[in-house]
């Protein structure tokens, strides 16, 4: 028993000891870049109230980066770690697994921590610094206090003098514009820069200020991107009926891979030029920064209940992202119809191409699509030979769960409700209202809510690898399967009921 009490009081004292050192403390940020040999140079300055005592320090770098469903351990770039007190005396610290520092705060409460980070990669997961220009990715760069992600930090960047601007979601500290403060950690890693000489256009739409900051432009202005990225903007507030940011940047890169969505910015890589070879892979392109522009809706605010709170040490294990990255693929096409931007035919196109990516392949029968969701933290860059044999991707056959889904709600309702409303209850009563995100069930809960009815069959079809007969689901939209090119098409010759739901739908 007295052991026993001891261990307690043992363990009690050092909580008290890290508590201490996560209680009014200060972390301030420099970066400085090293364009010759690809480097972020970062200087930590911590500073707590030590009371003349030395204080236990632990720091903690992400391992992931939400919307990137893959364990980065971004620890493995960082080199050089060191620590020095207010003296400039360097100070012992020691290495708590992949990811976590410990070492401790002197008596005077302060302690400076610097190291390299290498940055050289083209992923919008990852920085990358040039001669003429730098992307920073904020989660593989700073460190948080480990098991406190809810305190602010200030962040100044030191960059070459030839470099003019800086561009982000984040607003400038005070009148220095190199100095920028996020609220939270959460914040600081959504935020992403880009730093250099490049094209930027500032301007306002419906109310809010907007940034386009981009590496590469050629052919920015005569393809009228500002405008069709304006009609995009304004298609997806009717929509939700809610802008969720004060200012929005959108950064986008010369050739590279991927996007990657966030509260108040996108950073995307290009082909590295606006000058599109054809019509069809212009339309594609907008679709894909409609993609990333409606994930801050979708998962940025209407997210499953597993993603939030960010753990940044494991895996965020949900069979919902489907659903995040399903129907925002969904809304791609929509997004651009509702626009303006995109004809009946184009936008049945941009699905079709998706249809096409699963439909004639063995993988939709070994996995469901809730499976897929699972198991995206093993197959997100997974090119193993056998991937359409045996395995199906939600960036898939999520969107076309999501037509289904659409066309059933109308179906029940007789056009008086559809996916939107779906949506835009998800958005209102977690995002909004509940400030929290949504399980499984009440996803389900909530579409069957807007169905009037339940959903029984479409959640079998995504929950198991029961084929399905598309033309059935898709009859009553004036819609077929054309199983020799594997697209979607419009029935010749469709009833007046048919060419009335294709009207509401938006696609006559």
């Amino acid at each position: 028993m007295l052991r026993s009490r001891l261990l307690t009081l043992l363990i009690t004292l050092l909580l008290a000891l890290v508590t201490k050192a996560q209680q009014g403390y200060d972390m301030h940020y420099t970066v400085g870049f090293d364009t010759t040999a690809h480097y972020l140079l970062v200087q930590l300055d911590y500073r707590c109230e030590a009371n003349g005592q030395p204080v236990p320090l632990t720091l903690n770098m992400p391992r992931w980066t939400p919307g990137y469903y893959e364990m980065l351990d971004f620890a493995k770039h960082l080199t050089d770690f060191q620590v020095y007190d207010s003296k400039g005396e360097r100070q012992a610290w020691n290495k708590l697994g992949m990811n976590r520092w410990q070492l401790t705060v002197p008596a005077d409460g302060h302690v400076r921590i610097i190291y390299r980070v290498y940055a050289n990669e083209r992923d919008v997961a990852s920085s990358r610094v040039e001669s003429g220009i730098a992307f920073v990715a904020p989660a593989g760069v700073f460190m948080h206090v480990d098991g406190d992600l809810n305190h602010p930090v200030t962040v100044t960047y030191h960059h070459p003098a030839v470099w003019k601007t800086i561009s982000t979601g984040l607003l400038p500290h005070g009148d220095d514009p190199d100095t920028f403060t996020a609220p939270d950690f959460d914040v600081l890693y959504d935020s992403p820069l880009l730093l250099g000489n490049y094209y930027t256009r500032h301007f306002i739409h419906e109310g809010h200020p907007y940034q386009l900051a981009i590496e590469t432009p050629e052919g920015i202005e005569e393809c009228g991107f500002e405008g069709d990225f304006r009609r995009i903007i304004s298609a997806t507030t009717q929509l939700m009926g809610d802008v969720p940011y004060d200012n929005y940047c959108l950064i986008h890169m010369g050739q590279g891979g991927g996007g990657l969505e966030h509260l108040n910015s996108q950073a995307c890589y290009t082909d590295g030029t606006y000058r599109f070879p054809s019509r069809r892979s212009h339309v594609k392109f907008l679709a894909f920064v409609a993609h990333e522009y409606f994930h801050l809706y979708n998962v940025k605010c209407i997210r499953p209940t597993e993603l939030w709170p960010y753990d940044y040490n494991r895996e965020a294990v949900t069979p919902m992202l489907w659903v995040s990255e399903g129907l925002t693929c969904y809304y791609e096409f929509r997004l651009l119809r509702y626009a303006g931007i995109t004809t009946p035919d184009e936008s049945l196109q941009l699905l079709s191409t998706y249809f096409g990516m699963y439909a004639p392949y063995e993988g939709q029968y070994h996995m469901s699509l809730r499976q897929s969701s699972y198991d995206i933290w093993l197959n997100f860059m997974n090119q193993d030979d056998n991937e359409r044999d045996v395995r199906v991707n939600y960036y898939f056959k999520g969107p076309v769960i999501g037509l289904l889904l659409d066309i059933d709600i109308r179906r029940k309702t007789s056009q008086q409700r559809s996916l939107d409303d779906l949506m835009r209850l998800l958005y209102q009563r977690y995002y909004k209202e509940l400030q929290r995100g949504f399980s499984e069930e009440e996803f389900w809960t909530a579409a069957q809510e807007i169905a009037g009815g339940p959903l029984t069959e479409l959640r079998r079809l995504t929950d198991t690898t029961t084929p399905i007969d598309y033309d059935v689901w898709l009859n009553d939209a004036g819609l077929y399967v054309d199983n020799t090119t594997w697209t979607f098409r419009f029935i010749d010759n469709p009833t007046p009921q048919q060419t009335l739901f294709l009207e509401a739908m938006q696609m006559k």
